[in-house]
């Protein structure tokens, strides 16, 4: 879907050139704040042009002539303008000049394409998805400028490229915190820009795609949940500070829901609906993958919503509870984790992990109600915990053998 894209066209004269009292005249198409100036191949008496209307003054043969060709001009951007409109191509200050000049073939550049990636999937893509893609975009400039190098045509894009660009990242260390990328974030950056690359070869803005070559290893890390014990050590606890009580209840709501911090924050009245059963369910989208998510409310889930029914902060906000960013919650819930002794990397996505574990798959729930319940595209993502659970299976049976062995040891005793 074409963005929506600022255009306008006007003419100028560069009066520090001025040679014989006369200056060339140019064209300068601006899209977007950006711009792309044209020589027309003209000049003009210093004292007979008009910078505020970019026109020639007077009624002089050449003033006439001069501006007709303006008009022309005009007209022939505006055309070219339209036609990569009516095409659904790329518009840039550029592009508009290169159909103008008839040079379409013009090379787009790596940044040109992150840039239009970036503003064309604004629409589509959620807010936290695309801040990742700003994020890949501020490494690639790093790496650029590493290499001394303003940006690269994608023609230059080669498979050299990315092994560098990938050797760039693992070692790179951010200005906020000394700790080096992992693995997997090295990976997500390469796949945001693979993904770009490859929006560029079926625009046919490159011949051939240098990632055919590339293999992206990827390390598979174990889904971390909460087990029934220590979720409850964390249901039963109570804080007399009000903030860690409301992080406490809202890890607890997205532990007995699925819901991500983000789809938490977004919760109003409106979401609560009764359901099939004649009960409350939460009916809402994913911020992430747009996809419906049918929720029946377990009474602990309701028991925690009617606890900020009517509190200060969320009558100005609307929502079911009051807003804290994910940051401040994550590293409150660093905090109720040293005070239930439980040594986990606690994070608020923990509390979805549970979801799918210890609350739903552990109990028998089906994995293709978990998959629908966690509102995931592919049930081959939910299959991630159904292996986890395995590991639980196989784990829960050693303790059954051992504990069966040492009863045969006591009867023969």
């Amino acid at each position: 879907m074409q963005s929506q894209t600022t255009f306008s066209l006007s003419f100028w004269v560069s009066a520090s050139r001025k040679i014989n009292n006369q200056v060339s005249v140019y064209a300068r198409i601006t899209v977007n704040g950006k711009r792309a100036n044209i020589s027309l191949q003209r000049k003009v008496i210093v004292s007979e042009w008009d910078s505020n209307k970019g026109r020639a003054r007077g009624n002089k043969q050449e003033s006439r002539l001069l501006n007709r060709y303006l008009d022309q001009v005009k007209n022939r951007i505006y055309e070219a303008h339209d036609e990569l409109v009516k095409e659904k191509a790329f518009i840039c200050a550029q592009s508009i000049k290169a159909r103008f000049l008839g040079e379409d073939n013009e090379e787009y550049s790596l940044l040109t394409l992150v840039d239009y990636h970036n503003t064309q999937m604004s629409e589509s893509l959620s807010y936290g998805t695309l801040k990742n893609y700003f994020t890949t975009q501020k490494y690639i400039k790093l790496f650029l400028a590493k290499k001394k190098i303003q940006d690269i045509y994608l023609s230059q894009l080669s498979f050299r490229f990315l092994v560098d660009f990938e050797k760039f990242l693992r070692s790179y260390v951010p200005e906020d915190h000394q700790k080096q990328m992992e693995n997997n974030t090295v990976m997500k950056h390469i796949q945001r820009l693979r993904k770009m690359v490859t929006l560029a070869y079926k625009m046919e803005w490159i011949d051939k795609d240098p990632f055919i070559k590339f293999k992206p290893t990827y390390i598979k890390n174990e889904r971390e949940f909460l087990s029934e014990d220590e979720l409850q050590t964390i249901i039963e606890k109570e804080f007399e500070i009000e903030r860690l009580e409301l992080v406490k209840d809202l890890f607890v709501f997205s532990s007995y829901t699925g819901l991500s911090y983000i789809d938490v924050m977004n919760l109003n009245e409106d979401n609560i609906t009764f359901g099939i059963d004649g009960g409350k369910w939460i009916i809402t989208n994913r911020q992430k993958t747009h996809n419906k998510v049918k929720i029946p409310l377990l009474p602990i889930a309701e028991e925690i919503i009617q606890k900020y029914k009517g509190h200060i902060k969320t009558k100005k906000t609307k929502t079911l509870f009051p807003n804290i960013s994910n940051q401040k919650l994550n590293s409150y819930l660093k905090e109720i984790a040293d005070l239930c002794k439980i040594k986990k990397n606690l994070t608020f996505h923990i509390a979805r992990h549970t979801f799918a574990t210890t609350i739903t798959l552990s109990n028998g729930v089906p994995i293709e109600t978990v998959s629908k319940l966690l509102g995931h595209s592919k049930i081959a993502t939910t299959q991630i915990y159904a292996r986890v659970i395995e590991r639980k299976v196989s784990h829960d049976m050693e303790a059954l053998k051992k504990k069966l062995t040492i009863n045969k040891k006591q009867k023969i005793v």
